[in-house]
């Protein structure tokens, strides 16, 4: 498998399934890639969590979680602990967080708190704080050391979260399109910044910076995407989906240059951000594809949606593998 280098169109339009994996017993809930090693982890509707190696596409480890359910998952800073939130029983044991170790399928650690299910989750890179968001509409910040909440914020509507790469800022999304900024260190003194969508009052069900900090990515629950100027909130470019039955999830690569999404008609596409171009079209082969993440050290991405796969260049160049449509230039909606 190649390792990361400076992407082209022609290496983005030349990815093609490399491997598939479909003995799930329901849905993917969510997926996440380890920072520094070369594995993923999924969550999904068969309370199972799934670890594979994605250099020589392998299973390693599932572990399954029938008292508590496996939701939305991210992988802490050792390559085989996790955090997973609880979809089961959160009324009666209101454990609705548990950090995991995959080594020896234990949990090290409950964090109660979350009175609804959590919808968001995301891990600091530079520390052991993470962020969760739940249809309680609440954020509660965490450190993976303590028990005890470090810090919550009240909000309206569905919530949102993400840490930028260098974990010095995070944002929130809400109701109305409002994103905030917020210091990690000094949350407590209230957002520094407040960006509006402007034109879409959908909820946000998916929020990602940019490697470098520079852009932002949205994903509403009305289809649409769009890409924001992180430090003036302006919208660099947008686009619709076909509508879905489940919120689907849009990725940067990890040079920013692209983004990528699956839609409502189970295509997937990237769009080169600068150039404001559609640079390709696949059949995802597996209907819709409700998450999607591109691995941070790989040319790869992978899709999932009761079936997972890797996606890998295929060197038979742009356009020739099966199922895949070469875009002229389209101009994204702004």
């Amino acid at each position: 498998m190649m390792a990361l280098s400076e992407l082209t169109d022609d290496i983005v339009g030349s990815m093609a399934v490399g491997a598939t994996f479909s003995d799930f017993g329901g849905q993917i809930n969510s997926l996440d890639f380890h920072r520094t090693e070369d594995l993923l982890i999924t969550a999904s509707e068969d309370d199972s969590i799934r670890l594979f190696d994605i250099a020589n596409g392998k299973l390693l480890k599932t572990t399954y979680h029938k008292k508590h359910g496996a939701d939305r998952i991210c992988f802490t800073h050792h390559p085989h602990s996790v955090i997973c939130s609880s979809i089961h029983n959160l009324d009666v044991h209101g454990e609705s967080l548990r950090y995991l170790s995959m080594y020896d399928n234990r949990c090290l650690r409950y964090f109660k708190g979350h009175k609804e299910r959590v919808v968001s989750l995301c891990m600091s890179s530079v520390n052991d704080s993470f962020l969760s968001g739940s249809l309680d509409h609440s954020v509660r910040i965490w450190d993976l050391r303590v028990n005890a909440c470090q810090g919550i914020l009240r909000l309206r509507g569905r919530p949102a979260v993400a840490y930028d790469q260098q974990g010095l800022v995070f944002a929130v999304a809400m109701e109305g399109g409002a994103i905030k900024l917020f210091d990690s260190r000094h949350f407590d003194k209230g957002p520094f910044e407040t960006f509006l969508v402007g034109g879409d009052t959908a909820e946000v069900c998916d929020i990602k910076f940019s490697n470098d900090g520079k852009s932002m990515l949205l994903t509403t629950t009305s289809n649409s995407i769009y890409v924001l100027d992180a430090y003036a909130g302006e919208k660099r470019c947008g686009f619709n989906l076909d509508p879905s039955p489940t919120a689907m999830e849009a990725t940067f690569t990890p040079d920013g240059q692209y983004v990528f999404s699956g839609s409502g008609d189970g295509s997937l596409h990237a769009w080169h951000i600068d150039a404001q171009k559609k640079i390709c079209s696949w059949d995802s082969h597996i209907g819709v594809a409700s998450c999607l993440k591109w691995a941070p050290r790989r040319v790869m991405f992978v899709a999932a949606s009761s079936v997972l796969t890797f996606w890998i260049p295929d060197h038979r160049g742009p356009g020739e593998a099966a199922g895949v449509q070469v875009e002229e230039q389209v101009t994204l909606t702004q």
